[in-house]
């Protein structure tokens, strides 16, 4: 995981490489949904062991345009070459050269791509295991699975490993920034893994859709541990392009340099008022720096979210109210609102209302989003942060409004909390 900056990464003469090897998907019909494996630990810490070595052999880390990224790359594509996946190196320049690698599972419908991702390189003080070559080794232990059991899902499965993540999400915003808008619209969500095997762990879900969020939480539930809600790497990590593009996103963490509290410690164990990673980007971030509890039921949690999200099913969707009108947001400034009028309904509003947003902003973090229903209750949509470096907020909320009256004037509210950054609210869009 990057570390936070405000100032602005600089622009990077940028070139894509081409397709190392092609396969045509193949035309099977969907297997029936099935309950995910059990990633064998042993297997994904395997993966971390060669990071260990080639990191070792190669200057003491694995980091952008350094010699022991490319041998991890390397690493990645033979194992999923040799397990039938169609892969792909995405070459970028950044400071030297970068690579991405790509690898899709043949067959799934290509008009409904769901991804998952995690970030490969280190920094260069270390090599870099937890961060992050726990999210790099879970990912790949979970698409080895789906070889193995020889998935045929609904949706089409895509796998990516980052370049450049440490200098500000470099490889997977120039994949996004570089997908066509018909192929990113097919982008049906992207799950993120960044730092999943914390020696001080905690158990954070990323809450930026409803449905990729609930996926992990109830398989958290499943095993009777408790979840909050990850904060510390908002804008932080390779989901936030994916964000950015509009295409819905969620992920696993458990912690990096934060401290423990009291209350986290009583819950999950371990030390408070310790980092979660006391290693963070630091030298000793080595094959020692792993708590395998935490490293095992992720990667268990990894392969439950694409077994489960790549069956595809689909819930019709309900009568949209929508508001187009743009409506200015003052930086630094009052409340301003956008309003939809709900009539013809009876009763009252559901208990899964989805508010779908679309604020256009150059500080995301700076935003704070309410919605408003008739009577004036407000329900927090978004709350500002200070962490959360991305720009613009597209993204589909679920309110328990049954308690609200349907009909009436319903609004949007948002407000623009600190200086120098501006927006407005693009439109937005109730649906029953």
């Amino acid at each position: 995981m990057k570390l936070f900056r405000r100032a602005a990464v600089g622009a990077a003469t940028l070139a894509i490489g081409g397709l190392l090897a092609t396969a045509t998907p193949s035309a099977a019909a969907p297997s029936p949904t099935l309950a995910a494996p059990d990633i064998p630990l042993a297997n994904v810490k395997a993966h971390l062991s060669q990071f260990q070595s080639i990191a070792s052999a190669n200057g003491g880390n694995r980091a952008h345009n350094r010699p022991g990224y490319k041998a991890s790359l390397d690493y990645v594509k033979g194992k999923l070459d040799a397990a039938g996946f169609t892969t792909r190196i995405q070459q970028f320049s950044s400071s030297g050269t970068g690579y991405n690698l790509i690898a899709d599972w043949p067959g799934g419908d290509a008009n409904q791509v769901l991804m998952a991702g995690a970030h490969l390189d280190s920094v260069s003080a270390g090599a870099g295991i937890n961060d992050n070559g726990s999210g790099s080794a879970g990912v790949l232990e979970t698409a080895l699975a789906v070889s193995r059991a020889q998935l045929q899902p609904t949706k089409h499965l895509r796998f990516a490993w980052w370049g450049a993540e440490e200098l500000g999400m470099v490889g997977s915003r120039y994949y996004v920034n570089n997908l066509p808008a018909t192929d990113r619209s097919k982008v049906s969500g992207y799950l993120n893994f960044d730092m999943i095997g914390s020696p001080n762990p905690g158990y954070f879900v990323y809450d930026d859709d409803p449905t990729i969020e609930k996926t992990f939480k109830d398989y958290y539930a499943g095993l009777n541990v408790p979840t909050e809600i990850e904060t510390e790497g908002d804008g932080r990590s390779d989901h936030a392009p994916f964000k950015s593009a509009g295409i819905p996103v969620g992920g696993l963490f458990t912690g990096a340099e934060r401290a423990k509290s009291s209350a986290q410690a009583q819950k999950w164990g371990g030390t408070a008022g310790q980092a979660f990673d006391r290693c963070y980007h630091s030298s000793c971030d080595s094959t020692s720096n792993i708590n395998d509890t935490a490293l095992d039921r992720n990667s268990d949690a990894i392969a439950h979210a694409i077994w489960t999200l790549g069956a595809g099913t689909t819930t019709p969707p309900g009568d949209a109210y929508e508001n187009t009108a743009d409506v200015a947001i003052p930086d630094n400034g009052a409340a301003v609102t956008s309003t939809v009028n709900v009539t013809g309904r009876t009763g009252n509003a559901p208990a899964t209302l989805k508010v779908d947003v679309d604020v256009r902003h150059t500080w995301r973090g700076d935003v704070v989003l309410d919605l408003l229903a008739p009577d004036g209750t407000a329900y927090r949509l978004k709350n500002s942060s200070s962490n959360d470096s991305a720009d613009n907020i597209i993204a589909t909320y679920t309110v328990n409004a049954s308690s609200e009256t349907a009909n009436g004037a319903w609004k949007l509210q948002a407000q623009d909390v600190a200086s120098q950054d501006t927006g407005y609210i693009n439109s937005w869009k109730l649906t029953f």
